[in-house]
């Protein structure tokens, strides 16, 4: 069976590409005995759980679900979780777990697939377009453009990542920043969208391949800090490209829990990639010694 991936809510699981790519599930669950009579259920069905939470833990809600995360996994004394923070939006999460599933059918190793996180969240481009930065304090907002939202009728195109930009939609707007390889486009629209400049004038701009509908995940309007969104998340969807760009990085052996990984560090043990020894140095030998 392949690596489970699970999500801490029902509306981060996008549509499979495909009937071969497998559910993502949903950890924790409303209480502590379902949550851990659900994470031990999935390690005996599937040997290893990948658990992607938010990293920040900046409300209420997601302390709480980062709580029950590592209470579940301490109390099952199980080194075959994964719990594994990231710093993209709800849509941008939904994506890297959609790409997650389709990588577990593959020849990967759990390891391999856990420590792959990282990678492919820098190649996910997942923004939204807002009514107002008022109350936005994921992405760095200068006061400038704090004061500019309070006018009426301003939108701003915003950026969480790869690398954070914020730009106010007019006639001199500058570019928002795109991906320089072929994506899929996911748009979810707020119960009040400012416009649909999200798929009338950013999609052809970024060249996309093509654009998909999806429902807003519950936990963006309190992401972004308004309902007047628009939420967007570019990536690569293609398996095969996925698949080439992990296997095209080195692969190491974690030397704490013997796992698989590449880059710098375990995704199960989160153990850093060992330092190589230095070389002994060389002495010379005397003169006239052979």
């Amino acid at each position: 069976m392949p690596t489970a991936i699970a999500v801490t809510s029902s509306d981060l699981v996008l549509p499979p590409h495909d009937r071969q790519t497998p559910p993502a599930v949903v950890q924790p669950q409303e209480t502590l005995e379902s949550s851990l009579l659900g994470m031990h259920a999935l390690i005996e069905q599937h040997g290893y759980v990948i658990a992607l939470h938010p990293r920040a833990g900046t409300t209420p809600e997601e302390r709480a679900v980062t709580r029950r995360l590592h209470t579940v996994r301490s109390v099952l004394e199980s080194d075959r979780i994964a719990l594994l923070g990231v710093d993209l939006p709800p849509l941008g999460t939904a994506l890297l777990a959609q790409q997650l599933r389709q990588l577990s059918m593959c020849d990967f190793s759990p390891g391999v697939l856990a420590s792959s996180v990282r990678l492919l969240a820098h190649y996910i481009y997942a923004g939204a377009l807002l009514g107002s930065v008022a109350k936005l304090d994921r992405v760095p907002v200068t006061l400038k453009s704090h004061a500019k939202s309070w006018v009426p009728g301003a939108q701003f195109a915003v950026l969480a990542g790869p690398r954070p930009q914020l730009v106010r939609l007019g006639a001199a707007q500058e570019p928002l920043a795109g991906p320089e390889f072929g994506t899929r486009l996911l748009v979810a629209q707020g119960p009040q969208p400012p416009s649909d400049w999200v798929t009338v004038t950013l999609a052809p701009a970024w060249q996309v391949q093509a654009v998909a509908t999806v429902p807003l995940p519950e936990g963006s309007t309190r992401w972004w800090g308004t309902g007047k969104l628009v939420e967007f998340a570019a990536g690569l969807s293609d398996v095969s490209v996925l698949y080439q760009l992990v296997s095209s990085v080195r692969r190491e052996t974690c030397h704490w829990c013997g796992l698989e990984l590449i880059g710098d560090r375990c995704g199960f043990c989160a153990a850093p990639l060992r330092e190589p020894e230095p070389a002994p140095p060389v002495r010379a030998l005397p003169r006239g010694a052979t």
